[in-house]
């Protein structure tokens, strides 16, 4: 063999391992997101690359939404940790509505029981 043959195996074999390198590397991808993240399942992620290689990479889409949809200040919910657990404007007045609302079906069971009254035959 001459030496364009041995130059040509060269490059075909660094092609090859520079293709094998970029597939894991890029089914990495969701995992360093969720790392650099703090992401609660960061090590499913990350096992979900690795079986999204051998699943002709139909996973992997959705380990990428998994692993953007955290937030590491909102996490899941979109809203900051210290607000979930006051209750929003809109749930309290739902609250209260349902209270007013109990109230006013109390009061007219108490009126309806009242007018009704024992009956004479």
């Amino acid at each position: 063999m001459d030496f364009l043959s041995y130059f040509a195996l060269a490059i075909l074999i660094f092609v090859i391992l520079t293709l094998a390198y970029g597939m894991i590397a890029i089914h990495d991808i969701p995992y360093h997101m969720a790392k650099a993240r703090n992401h609660p399942h960061q090590d499913a992620i990350h096992a979900g690359g690795w079986i999204s290689l051998f699943t002709l990479h139909a996973i992997w889409p959705f380990l990428w939404i998994w692993a953007t949809a955290y937030h590491p200040v909102h996490g899941y919910g979109g809203r900051p940790r210290g607000k979930t657990d006051q209750a929003d404007p809109e749930e309290s007045d739902a609250t209260s509505r349902v209270a007013a609302l109990e109230e006013k079906i109390a009061a007219l069971e108490a009126n309806a029981s009242k007018s009704s009254g024992p009956r004479s035959e």
